[in-house]
């Protein structure tokens, strides 16, 4: 049998193959075994300096015409089976059903409440500040009225690093930071930020967040200071709180008050839904919200500024606003990152 009619042999058993071939394995099965680097195609095409030198352009041609056509064949119906996969898939797919959509996050209520806190002061003329978490003894307490032997240290809960160094225990150091930089009034700055203290229950956590707010310039009084947290208070629970101010002390404030307003949950009436002791407010008509005052001359000595000078300072702390705004009744739930809580803050 010549060469030519092997080759020939081969191209038409490739093609009879190619034709039963069940699966787009089976395919490339038969490419290797006839079309590859040691297959039949190339076993013949090895044979070529067998032939007469006249005969060997002719089986050349023929050769690679061969091939050219087994592999369009073989493309051919590799298409055809994906064609039938593809077919295979849009048959299940319904265009009727709704797609899946992705799901969505949000911001964490703490940090939702502290932007709406801070939003709400930087609109009144205040300048976010911000500081070191590890502070030294001077900002966090010295600068700020606190001696060494003070006890209002004591209330402080406060985890010390050594070498001078503490977790802040609140965001005021940030505010004596603040007035040594500018060096002397006017100064309006608002410190948000996490602080550091040793407790751990229901409504206390070792890490919490504060947003504390600082005004001095000339002719500051306790009128300013009622002004600014009315505004404040109002623009995040509604038009109708009321602000209740009584005496309090603070190492660097005097005087010093504790802020309370009327409860967001019964309204100031102490009851709710008709009945007789409001749960939130535990039947007083009030919450105490924030501290404040108008800051120690002894702060503006220890930071240069003339001890003549009159400013007011405030603090509160964020988890407790988000509570009261949110209706969240165990401060935990703030740090539990528990999808089906933080679920309820996605909008």
């Amino acid at each position: 049998m010549t060469l030519i009619a092997e080759l020939e042999r081969a191209a038409a058993g490739f093609t009879a193959a190619l034709a039963g071939a069940a699966s787009a394995a089976e395919v490339e099965s038969l490419r290797n075994a006839v079309l590859g680097r040691k297959g039949e195609l190339a076993a013949l095409m090895s044979r070529l300096p067998e032939l007469p030198a006249d005969e060997r352009p002719a089986f050349g041609k023929a050769a690679n015409a061969a091939k050219e056509r087994l592999n369009r064949l073989l493309e051919e119906r590799l298409a055809a089976f994906k064609a039938q996969v593809d077919g295979a898939s849009l048959s299940r797919f319904d265009p009727s059903m709704p797609g899946r959509m992705p799901e969505r996050g949000s911001l964490h209520p703490v940090t939702l409440v502290m932007e709406e806190l801070c939003r709400i002061l930087n609109n009144l003329g205040f300048e976010t500040v911000d500081g070191p978490e590890a502070e030294t003894d001077f900002h966090n307490f010295e600068a700020l009225n606190f001696p060494a032997d003070h006890p209002a240290r004591d209330m402080q809960d406060t985890l010390f690093l050594g070498d001078g160094l503490l977790m802040r225990t609140h965001t005021s150091p940030m505010q004596v930071r603040a007035m040594l930089e500018r060096k002397k009034p006017p100064v309006a700055v608002i410190a948000p930020g996490k602080v550091y203290r040793r407790d751990y229950d229901l409504t206390h956590s070792p890490m919490f967040h504060q947003v504390e707010g600082l005004l001095v310039d000339d002719g500051v009084n306790l009128a300013h200071l009622r002004g600014v947290l009315t505004h404040l208070l109002r623009e995040l629970f509604g038009p109708d709180v009321a602000l209740y101010f009584r005496p309090s002390f603070f190492p660097f404030t005097e005087p010093s008050v504790e802020v309370d307003m009327s409860c967001v949950i019964c309204r100031g009436s102490g009851r709710k839904g008709g009945e007789d002791g409001c749960r939130v407010c535990k039947g007083t008509g009030r919450l105490e919200i924030l501290g404040a005052g108008m800051v120690d001359p002894a702060v503006f000595a220890a930071v240069g500024f003339d001890p003549s000078c009159t400013g007011f300072a405030f603090g509160l702390g964020v988890e407790r606003v988000a509570m009261l705004k949110y209706g969240i009744d165990d401060l935990r739930l703030f740090f539990e990152n528990d999808l089906r809580f933080l679920g309820r803050f996605v909008k």
